[in-house]
């Protein structure tokens, strides 16, 4: 008879953890951490949805050996991991990817005229770290639907 109700119970456990707000709010933001990295990561290898060479700080160029596509390159394979990073681990992913938004604010500071796009990536950072937050209040295997 218990195995009647364990089911049930674990449907109704299942189906309250879908609709908590929080729960919500930490796939919200782990799909949208996993894809946008990825995907500005491809695209440092195919500058298709901008000329990503011009947001490197010219002092970043002139330390960094290779030309700043290059740079771009090597930028593309941290994003595409810190995206990963996000979908296996999201409580390691989200501070890997606050870090890494903390070090492109920095570089776009120091460039004049770009500081909108640090505020924007300011507002991602702190997404990150809620992420990363939100992570240790679900930790363990995704939930089946």
């Amino acid at each position: 008879m218990s195995s009647a109700t364990a089911p049930t119970t674990s449907a109704a456990s299942r189906r309250a953890v879908l609709t908590d707000p929080a729960y919500q709010a930490f796939v919200i933001l782990r799909i949208g951490f996993t894809v946008a990295p990825i995907l500005f990561g491809l695209d440092k290898f195919a500058n298709l949805l901008v000329d990503w060479p011009t947001y490197l700080a010219p002092w970043i160029n002139d330390i960094v050996p290779g030309s700043a596509q290059a740079v771009m390159y090597a930028v593309g394979v941290i994003e595409i991991v810190a995206g990963l990073a996000v979908a296996l681990a999201p409580r390691f992913g989200g501070y890997l990817v606050a870090g890494w938004l903390a070090g492109i604010i920095v570089n776009l500071l120091t460039i004049p005229g770009y500081y909108d796009v640090a505020l924007r990536d300011f507002g991602l950072l702190l997404g990150a770290l809620a992420l990363a937050r939100l992570a240790q209040a679900y930790p363990g295997k995704r939930q089946s639907h």
